[in-house]
């Protein structure tokens, strides 16, 4: 009795158990491998693939050599180069439309003959390295390095236009309240009518807002002696050193030192200052100049880009205040 029931047992589980044991883990097997695939196509689908100018020609100036580096991946270094990690997201993703917009305005605008971009501040726009950035940086470096990555990809193969074609994306640290017109930086600028005075609130709760410059009488003479060799001052004539003119910003347009008359960008230069938004007062054997904001003014400023973020900007809208009149569009649209 016992071997016949045994027996029957086994033809049951022959018959019916190991085949639905069999065909369950088959299913199983198959949903992973669908899933996967899934998983794969939708990575692949992330990617962005550019129809041109996906890969760039960077010429690294200090050793003069050039590297052909993805787009994105070059992105990644000249964000994290160019504005602080700990800025809001949305200012890092327009801070990354800004960028990649004037690498594409380099490439079709070439300034080197064997490179479409250079990695010097002073020239195109700043470069580090992850090993070097990483170096630089505290606290949980890898989630900092992500964040920087999270926000070009989130901004894959958007660029700004203005009348289809791609705007000279300038930007720069801190606006002093109020963006500054090219032409009054560089002499030029009526072909980009994107580029206009534009007022941003909150950018004076950030350190680069404020600087001041303290010289001897001394000093402020052999500074300008290295342009100007006849220059002379006299120092008790209020007149002699005197702001003329101001830019429609407020910026200094002409300034008087004695015998000169001097562009605002010219003092910059000369005396060190942090951008062209200045005051000068006397104070006893020295001249002081006070200074509001960093940079040349044109474009976007990344602190205000920052304050507008924390007030619930999107990216979109950072890039619309500070570039007028412009569209954000696809790169492969145009």
């Amino acid at each position: 009795m016992k071997k016949g029931f045994i027996y029957f047992f086994a033809f049951v589980c022959i018959c019916f158990i190991l085949p639905a044991v069999l065909t369950q883990g088959i299913t199983t097997s198959s949903k992973a491998e669908k899933h996967e695939e899934k998983n794969e196509e939708e990575n692949v689908e992330s990617e962005y693939v550019y129809n041109k100018y996906g890969t760039i020609k960077l010429l690294h100036a200090d050793t003069n050599q050039v590297e052909e580096v993805a787009m994105d991946t070059y992105l990644c270094h000249v964000v994290s180069a160019e504005m602080p990690v700990d800025f809001e997201k949305e200012a890092l993703k327009a801070q990354a439309i800004v960028a990649r917009t004037y690498t594409i305005y380099k490439i079709n605008n070439k300034k080197h003959d064997n490179a479409d971009i250079c990695d010097d501040s002073n020239c195109c726009q700043a470069w580090i390295s992850k090993e070097d950035r990483l170096a630089r940086w505290d606290g949980d470096k890898e989630a900092k390095w992500n964040k920087i990555e999270e926000c070009v990809k989130e901004t894959n193969g958007k660029m700004i236009t203005y009348n289809n074609q791609p705007i000279n994306a300038f930007f720069h640290s801190n606006s002093g309240g109020k963006t500054e017109l090219p032409v009054d930086v560089w002499g030029g600028g009526s072909n980009m009518p994107y580029l206009q005075v534009v007022e941003t609130s909150g950018e004076d709760g950030y350190t680069q807002y404020n600087s001041e410059v303290e010289l001897t009488k001394e000093e402020i003479l052999e500074k300008l002696k290295t342009k100007y060799a006849d220059i002379q001052i006299d120092f008790n004539n209020n007149e002699d050193i005197k702001i003329l003119e101001y830019t429609s910003s407020g910026r200094v347009k002409t300034i008087k030192f004695g015998n000169h008359e001097i562009s605002g960008t010219e003092a910059r230069s000369i005396f060190g200052l942090r951008s062209t938004n200045f005051e000068i007062s006397k104070e006893e054997e020295k001249i002081k100049f006070t200074v509001k904001g960093y940079g040349h003014g044109v474009g976007m400023s990344q602190t205000g880009a920052d304050s507008m973020a924390k007030s619930g900007s999107t990216a979109e809208d950072i890039i619309k205040h500070f570039y007028v009149g412009v569209e954000i569009k696809d790169v492969n649209s145009l």
